[in-house]
Parts: structure tokens; C-alpha cells; sequence
């Protein structure tokens, strides 16, 4: 079974246990002529909403890339998992307003038998259902799923602190209803921007993971050829489509056709392992006894006294075109890169007199 099957597989499981549940509050409800109940019964069947906005997200993430969305559809999951924290997050709002409203309007609560079956039923098939689904959220790398995984177990939680709210009241006759109910609001509020995060951050653009960075500029250095692997840059279209690029340097002696080859290569084992289309670009070494190499030589011996300077690469040199050029990656400590810039081109232009000089400040795009 695919990725996405299984979450909807594991959103009907949940859309069944909440039907289930309200199902039967509302018979409980109906027999013990309570209202509560049935209203409570009624609440469940919209617990279910987050589910269903998980399917509906997954069902269209999977649709076929187009002209207009060439690289699918796959990141409306994301949207999915912010209207569902979006959703936890409305419901930690409300819920610390009617606690506030409690510490100064205590209640006293009011259980009977009954009641006290319905909230321990419900209880226990939110904690069940929660860590279900927030598990299989974590292993499929679904935003939604652990949203809604998260959904019922603040259900739980806020359900079972009512409870004990209610122990303590009967017992000592003092009020913990607010207290209890404002801690966990603003917990659940937290976890509510939480869950927004890391979906938005995601539409954003966020940084490599440096696992996955070391991984594939490991994997793509052990192919026979390939002399040192930069600049890597991956864009994520949902779970199933990631594009990226990365450069490589070789030899300036291979042949267009070894090159073709080569970057041929790296481009399938990096589809194989990681089902990442990679685009390649090259960086050529200079070789040999002629003024390229010996200028590489040199300009390489002075931007490695620079301790700021993390790394080089890019190096070209054109006498064609009378330019000269090359790419760093400046540390943390640096703050003012256009000073660097101009200290370093003082220092590389007597070796060239009259060319024109490009530095590139290059960023490291991993964590």
C-alpha cells in the first residue's frame, strides 16, 4: 500500500471512531434523557472534520501534474495540515476564554453515573485513536495526520482534566475547572503553532536537513569522476516530488561526452535512492602546466589564510573574456560581505591586472 493510501486508510479510522462515538453518546443520551450527551454526541461527528479534511487534501495531492502545476499537486497536503492546526488552534483559543470565564464564575459540576460512563468511554477512545494516528503521521511524514492524531488526544486530555476537576470538587469542595482548563489551553495553543509551523515552513522553503545533505553529496562524491560536490539546493513539491541541483567539480581534461555520462550517472542513483531529480552543473579544475592552473593555485593559497571563509569553488578563469571568477561560502561570523568582498579582490587582483574580478558569496542552503 502507498504513502497516500495509507492516510487515508488511517483518516477513515478515524472519521469511523468519532462516528462511532458520537453513535453512541447519542443513544446513552437518548435513554438517559440527557441533552448534554446528545449535544456532546453531536460534537464528535465535528471532531471527525479533521479527518476528512485529511482525505479530501490527500485525494488531491495526488492528482496528475498539469500545465499549470508542473510538479503536481502534492503541497496541498501542507494546506490540509494548516487548516487542521488552524482548527486545533481555534479550539485552544475558545477553550481558554470559557476557563477564564470559570475562575471567576466557578461551576459546580454536576455527573451522574451515566455521564461518568459516557466520559470514560470517550476518554479512552480518544488517547486510543490519538497516538494512532499521530504515530502513523510520523511514519508516513504527514503534517495533516499528526495534526488530527494531535486533535484527539486534546480531546483526551481536556476531557480527562474535567474529570478530575470534577473528583476534586465533589471530594474538597474546591474549583480546579479554570486553573486545569488554563494550563491545557495554553498548551494545546502552543502545540497549535506548532503544527503551523512546520507545514508553512515547508511552503516556505525550508533548509536541507544536514542528514540528507551529507548523505547525497557523500553518495554523489563516490562516483568515479566526481572531484567535490557543491552548492546543493533542494525544492520540495510534496512527499513525492523533490527537485534539486548541485554542482560538481572535475577534471578540465574530460571529454563533453564523459561528462554526459557522468552527471548521467549521479542523476539515476540519486532518483534511485532518494526519488530526488537532480540537475547538474559542472566546475572544471584546471590541470596541467598554463596560467589557469597556476593562478587557481595561487588564488586557492590566499582565501585559505581567510578562517572566515568556509568554502571556494566555482573558480574560472577566462582570458577570452578578460574575467575572472570563483564562489564563497563565508561562516556565521561574517556580517559584512560586501567588506569582504572588497578585501579579498585587493588581494587577487595583482595577479591579474586588468581583469575584470567576480566573487560570488555563495550560502550554505542545509541546516
Amino acid at each position: 500500500m502507498d504513502r497516500s493510501s495509507q492516510i487515508i486508510r488511517t483518516s477513515w479510522v478515524g472519521i469511523i471512531a468519532n462516528v462511532m462515538l458520537a453513535a453512541f453518546k447519542a443513544a446513552v443520551g437518548v435513554i438517559a434523557g440527557s441533552f448534554a450527551i446528545v449535544m456532546d454526541a453531536v460534537n464528535n461527528l465535528s471532531d471527525a472534520l479533521s479527518s476528512v479534511i485529511t482525505i479530501v487534501g490527500t485525494k488531491l495531492s495526488m492528482k496528475p501534474a498539469d500545465r499549470e502545476h508542473p510538479f503536481g499537486h502534492g503541497r496541498i497536503e501542507y494546506f490540509s495540515a494548516i487548516i487542521i492546526a488552524v482548527i486545533v488552534l481555534s479550539a485552544g483559543i475558545t477553550s481558554l476564554f470559557e476557563s477564564v470565564k470559570k475562575l471567576f464564575h466557578p461551576t459546580e459540576p454536576d455527573y451522574t453515573t451515566v455521564t461518568l460512563v459516557v466520559i470514560v468511554v470517550a476518554i479512552a477512545v480518544k488517547l486510543v485513536l490519538g497516538r494512532y494516528v499521530k504515530h502513523k503521521g510520523e511514519e508516513l511524514k504527514s503534517d495533516a495526520l499528526i495534526a488530527s492524531g494531535s486533535d484527539a488526544l486534546f480531546d483526551a486530555i481536556i476531557t480527562l482534566a474535567t474529570l478530575f476537576s470534577a473528583v476534586v470538587m465533589l471530594l474538597w469542595d474546591f474549583s480546579l475547572d479554570g486553573i486545569l482548563g488554563a494550563l491545557i489551553s495554553l498548551a494545546i495553543i502552543k502545540a497549535g503553532f506548532e503544527m503551523l509551523a512546520s507545514p508553512v515552513n515547508e511552503l516556505l522553503g525550508k533548509s536541507i536537513p544536514k542528514e540528507l545533505t551529507n548523505q547525497i553529496m557523500k553518495e554523489v562524491s563516490e562516483v568515479e569522476g566526481v572531484r567535490g560536490v557543491y552548492d546543493l539546493i533542494l525544492h520540495n513539491y510534496g512527499a513525492n516530488m523533490t527537485i534539486g541541483s548541485l554542482h560538481i567539480n572535475v577534471y578540465d581534461t574530460m571529454s563533453a561526452h564523459e561528462i554526459h555520462i557522468l552527471s548521467h550517472k549521479i542523476f539515476n542513483k540519486i532518483l534511485e535512492k532518494h526519488n530526488i531529480v537532480l540537475t547538474i552543473g559542472i566546475y572544471a579544475i584546471a590541470t596541467g602546466d598554463n596560467r589557469r592552473a597556476e593562478l587557481q593555485t595561487k588564488i586557492m593559497h590566499i582565501l585559505t589564510n581567510h578562517k572566515e571563509i568556509v568554502q571556494v569553488h566555482g573558480f574560472l578563469y577566462s582570458e577570452d573574456e578578460n574575467s575572472l571568477s570563483f564562489d564563497i561560502i563565508p561562516d556565521d561570523s561574517v556580517h559584512d560581505e560586501e567588506a569582504l568582498v572588497n578585501q579579498l579582490k585587493e588581494e587577487v587582483k595583482p595577479l591579474v591586472p586588468g581583469m575584470d574580478v567576480t566573487i560570488v558569496i555563495d550560502h550554505n542552503y542545509s541546516e
